[in-house]
């Protein structure tokens, strides 16, 4: 099955019924796709308390790609708030056991920081990632071009595999080292993660502090001709892949829900089991 979606639920106004003054997002958000990218997580382990609302706020065959928390991949400033890895692993993973029940998560992604190169000390935090989250399935995802350079593409490749990590395949602008060719490759016949981060070289390369930089990096519209360039790609990772999911996160103009269903359309899906659709009558 192919489940298309969005990165995060709460910056989508085209999705939202008016009625609702977006108190119900990430119900509305349901009504139009079965699968949405938790980032929060990436920010803080959320309480389980959290996980529990949102998995009742979503039709049973709603899926959940949990982006792992930063302490995890590396991107977090300063100390982690925990008094060891082994500690923050483990808060992570009780984090997940209510999307686990209701059987919700799809995957839980680690994007790994551009500075994150192929080197053996990252592999080998790479298998002790995988060595704590044993018993989840995971996607990998990684920002420096190093890793698949020519001398290392196919041990990387074969690295995923041999260890049955979930390969996210990314479109994004070229940008030198800080940035991955589109590789479409899967590495496990379950599962393979798409995700369409735009093209706004500018934007990718930009450099700030606070959050500024990311209306600029994700701000990109995808026109009909590049979305279409992607459906034989998706054709032929659907033979080496029970599902697909596919995550649009060019969020910034608001474009990413347009264009996910610009990319249903090409793929002649339509969903049967998502919420229903509030109706707007006051």
């Amino acid at each position: 099955m192919i489940y298309i979606g969005l990165t995060g639920w709460g910056d989508h106004p085209s999705l939202y019924m008016p009625a609702s003054a977006g108190r119900d997002k990430l119900k509305d958000y349901g009504s139009h796709f079965p699968v949405v990218e938790l980032d929060a997580s990436f920010y803080a382990v959320q309480p389980v308390r959290h996980a529990e609302k949102w998995v009742n706020e979503t039709p049973s065959s709603f899926k959940f790609v949990i982006k792992a928390y930063q302490g995890i991949t590396g991107h977090q400033r300063g100390d982690i708030p925990f008094d060891s890895k082994e500690v923050m692993f483990k808060a992570f993973r009780a984090s997940l056991q209510p999307f686990i029940d209701e059987g919700k998560l799809a995957m839980v992604l680690l994007q790994f920081p551009p500075w994150f190169n192929c080197t053996k000390a990252h592999v080998d935090y790479l298998r002790y990632c995988q060595h704590m989250l044993s018993d989840v399935p995971i996607s990998l995802e990684f920002r420096n071009q190093t890793w698949y350079s020519p001398i290392f593409r196919k041990k990387t490749i074969s690295f995923m595999e041999h260890g049955q990590w979930i390969h996210s395949v990314c479109d994004e602008p070229q940008a030198g080292e800080g940035s991955i060719p589109i590789v479409p490759v899967s590495t496990n016949t379950k599962a393979t993660l798409i995700r369409f981060h735009g093209r706004n070289m500018h934007g990718w390369t930009r450099k700030g502090n606070g959050d500024n930089w990311r209306e600029v990096r994700y701000l990109y519209k995808y026109n009909e001709q590049e979305l279409s360039e992607w459906v034989g790609i998706i054709r032929e990772l659907q033979q080496q892949s029970k599902d697909l999911y596919i995550l649009f996160n060019n969020n910034s103009g608001g474009d990413a829900a347009h264009n996910a269903k610009q990319l249903m359309q090409l793929l002649g899906i339509e969903y049967e089991d998502l919420a229903p659709r509030q109706l707007d009558l006051f």
